[in-house]
């Protein structure tokens, strides 16, 4: 037993923290965590739960719609968005419950406040001070808005799912998975969508292919795409809309302003200066390979380093911490290659391991399959969307590389690829798998003729 208060004290109670706090108790040590704002962090409430509850909600339009060809006489809908927004606050009030009984029926101390660095071994929430041997930053990161005029009528992701009224004209300014997915979600709720961002193609990282798709299906939605551009100002009208003014000269009409244009770590008032720990030169907690910072006694995983911003990321990031420090005979390292992700937006896109663009640069010789059809249940419905999946293939190895779809449900549907990727499948072993039929995931393993060889 040490002569500290605890063991291990976090701080941040989001996904990697929660994971950190529990696993290290879960092997008998003393923890406590400390959060001022929200039990489960930026996913649990402002973030891909919520976030997903729109977008399933987003989705009824269109069922709705494609009903009529299947039979269905339905009455004009409606839509209240206070219903949808208040019930989406209960639950996560619910889940904002679960977390802390998960915690304290752990044996974790949960201390609600936000903690600040004394020095290296000392914290202190509110009044009180803390002594622990190791302490782990789990902050998180926040939503990143730059100076400009009228950038205070701008609003981020952290506001919009408690808007008072579902505004008629939105314009969403960024290019990554929010910015899509918020664009889809006001269009599907009957909102005029305009997305702008100042690239020549939003999603930058995921394959061309892909990109190319998605936005050519959101126009054809209807959803209003600006590349090439940036907000040059915001000026609020007296009917309470605002004028947004584009470096071009050019001018947006709108009753909401909603920049997702990145987020920052969430390290405001946290103490820094009293430890050892250093940033790198992007303004991340800079780590080790074992998440130490250049303080021995500190540590940090999640967000608040420069990792892949996903829920699973910090998840996994807090559980090795944990069983290293604590449990190091169950410990095993983070395996960060081929990670599956998706994008809400609708339709869904899912993706894992190399882009096409990706596996060039990385010098292999490419087999690429590429399938583009319509689902099956739009073909009565009257909807003329496609889906599109693809396959990067190693020629010399046969090994799938990479995995990309843009359709209904198609996060469902990589995740259980991704087992097989990980696993090391073949595009001969994919193609001696056996479709279930008629299903759209069974295109992964009827795809014969590549469409390029190089």
């Amino acid at each position: 037993m040490s002569d500290y208060d605890f063991d291990l004290f976090v701080i941040g109670a989001g996904s990697g923290g929660v994971r950190t706090s529990r696993i290290a108790a879960g092997y008998g040590a003393r923890v406590a965590v400390a959060e001022d704002l929200y039990l489960g962090g930026t996913c649990v409430n402002v973030g891909c739960v919520p976030k997903k509850l729109f977008a399933y909600a987003a989705h009824f339009a269109e069922d709705m719609a494609d009903a009529a060809g299947y039979g269905w006489d339905l009455e004009a809908p409606g839509f209240t968005w206070q219903r949808l927004r208040d019930s989406k606050t209960s639950e996560i009030q619910r889940l904002n419950g679960i977390y802390r009984t998960m915690l304290t029926g752990a044996g974790v101390t949960l201390i609600d406040g936000r903690a600040r660095f004394v020095d290296s071994h000392r914290v202190a929430v509110g009044d009180k001070t803390y002594t622990a041997e190791r302490i782990v930053i789990a902050t998180g990161g926040w939503p990143f808005i730059p100076d400009f005029p009228g950038r205070e009528h701008a609003i981020s992701s952290n506001e919009v799912f408690y808007l008072d009224e579902l505004p008629k004209r939105t314009l969403v300014v960024g290019g990554g998975y929010i910015a899509i997915e918020f664009a889809s979600i006001f269009h599907g709720l009957g909102c005029e969508s305009t997305l702008l961002y100042r690239g020549d193609l939003f999603l930058r990282g995921f394959d061309r292919e892909v990109r190319e798709h998605v936005a050519e299906t959101l126009r054809n939605k209807g959803t209003d795409l600006r590349f090439d551009s940036d907000v040059a100002r915001i000026d609020q009208q007296p009917d309470g809309g605002y004028r947004v003014t584009l470096k071009d000269d050019q001018v947006i009409e709108t009753d909401l302003v909603l920049y997702a244009t990145g987020r920052k770590p969430k390290l405001d008032g946290l103490g820094l200066e009293n430890t050892r720990v250093q940033l790198d030169d992007k303004g991340f907690v800079g780590v080790d390979a074992d998440y130490q910072t250049s303080d021995p006694a500190i540590y940090a995983i999640g967000d608040v380093t420069d990792t892949l911003q996903l829920t699973p990321v910090a998840l996994a990031e807090g559980m090795a911490l944990a069983r290293r420090l604590f449990g190091p005979q169950d410990y095993v390292p983070v395996d960060y290659a081929d990670i599956p992700t998706a994008v809400f937006c609708i339709p869904n896109i899912a993706t894992l391991g190399l882009s096409e663009e990706q596996a060039r640069e990385q010098g292999y010789k490419l087999k690429v399959f590429v399938s583009r059809f319509r689902p099956m249940r739009n073909i009565l419905a009257g909807r003329d969307e496609q889906s599109l999946m693809k396959l990067i293939v190693d020629q010399v190895t046969d090994k799938i590389l990479g995995i990309h779809l843009v359709g209904p449900e198609a996060g469902e549907m990589l995740q259980g690829l991704a087992v097989a990727v990980k696993a090391g499948a073949t595009k001969a072993q994919f193609d001696a798998t056996l479709g279930i039929h008629p299903t759209a995931a069974e295109e992964f393993v009827t795809m014969r003729m590549p469409v390029r060889v190089d």
